[in-house]
């Protein structure tokens, strides 16, 4: 008997698309990408010619994507302004949906996505493809099983020196929501939420600074910046305390004076050890009345003359998804943990504004 087919719709054929979804789904034989939808129809073509299947079709209109029955799964690839109402349509219209992060601009938002799966039955995951990396996975199972203890303070890690991203709508703030911290913060923050596992935030205190996003002919890895155009921060650092009384402190820049830098990376300090991700994964902790360090080799070795087969983590995250999908099983990002970095990240802006904390009610 053939193996089922999953017919996949992409809404937003930009840059996130054509670097992460379409590549990856494109490798798994199971699915057929089919329908191809971006308000620039020519790009939408380009990655129709590229990624599509035989009858795939170009949409200018994503309400027209989402009549085609034979559709099962949507993937949301746009700015973050459009991720709610996209996602809460492709739902509506009997669709699973894979949403790119963050999940959406605003809290409001996130919590009628979060309905809107509940209400359809309908599946809906969130872009966090850094859970699937070796490392992620080693050290979420690490605090699974009781290796770091009572995790009491974690350090959510998302710095760039300076590697602002200088195309489409990143520097646009009614668009994208924020900077740095809404686009890669929310990846660092997502890590050691679910690392920690724990999602229960009681109090929020935020700063956000826009210094050297003023700068003209700023050296930047994507070349300079226009700062007229630099809506949003350069920088955003929060203090969070949770409901158990454990700490996160929140580092973000796309451009900040330091030599300290990486993203997507957590360090956890708990009672029976701790971790961090700053030069590989690393365990320390204390062993036979003496402190010891211990770095992890997630090289899996091999077998002499077969390298096996090769996937990054947006492959992963892909691969999974799709299988959840099929199999009905349940996506390893589910979307109430996906709300509750969005809450976080909206605490952190409003707290920034305001000067005071942001306090969570029960």
């Amino acid at each position: 008997m053939a193996q089922e087919k999953v017919r996949v719709g992409i809404i937003g054929c930009g840059g996130i698309a054509n670097g992460k979804h379409l590549p990856a789904l494109f490798k798994q034989d199971i699915v057929e990408i089919v329908g191809f939808c971006d308000l620039i129809e020519d790009r939408a073509q380009q990655a129709a010619k590229k990624y599509g299947f035989a009858d795939a079709t170009v949409y200018t209109n994503y309400r027209e994507l989402l009549k085609d029955s034979s559709i099962r799964v949507v993937h949301v690839c746009t700015p973050n302004s459009s991720h709610a109402e996209l996602t809460i349509a492709a739902l509506e219209a009997g669709k699973d949906v894979m949403c790119e992060k963050p999940m959406a601009i605003t809290s409001a938002e996130a919590k009628l996505m979060v309905e809107a799966a509940k209400r359809t039955g309908r599946k809906l995951t969130i872009g966090y493809q850094n859970r699937f990396r070796p490392d992620s996975q080693f050290l979420n199972l690490a605090c699974q099983d009781g290796q770091l203890g009572d995790i009491y303070l974690a350090k959510a890690h998302a710095i760039r020196r300076r590697a602002v991203p200088t195309w489409g709508v990143f520097l646009d703030e009614e668009q994208q929501g924020g900077g740095p911290l809404i686009d890669i913060g929310t990846h660092a923050l997502d890590l050691t939420l679910w690392t920690m596992n724990n999602y229960r935030p009681k109090v929020v205190l935020g700063t956000t600074y826009h210094k050297l996003g003023q700068k003209e002919n700023a050296a930047n890895a994507w070349g300079p910046w226009d700062p007229k155009k630099f809506t949003v921060e350069d920088s955003a650092f929060g203090f969070i305390t949770m409901e158990n009384g454990a700490t996160i402190i929140l580092e973000s820049s796309w451009a900040l004076n330091t030599l300290q830098v990486g993203e997507a990376k957590c360090s956890l300090y708990g009672t029976e050890g701790g971790a961090d991700m700053d030069d590989g994964l690393r365990f320390n902790g204390e062993r036979f009345s003496r402190l010891f360090e211990e770095k992890v080799d997630l090289n899996a070795g091999g077998v002499a003359f077969f390298e096996g087969k090769q996937e990054d983590e947006g492959d992963v995250e892909s691969r999974l998804w799709i299988e959840s999908v099929l199999y009905d099983r349940e996506p390893l990002v589910k979307p109430e943990q996906a709300l509750v970095v969005t809450q976080i990240l909206e605490a952190i802006y409003e707290s920034a504004k305001t000067g005071k904390a942001v306090y969570f009610n029960d």
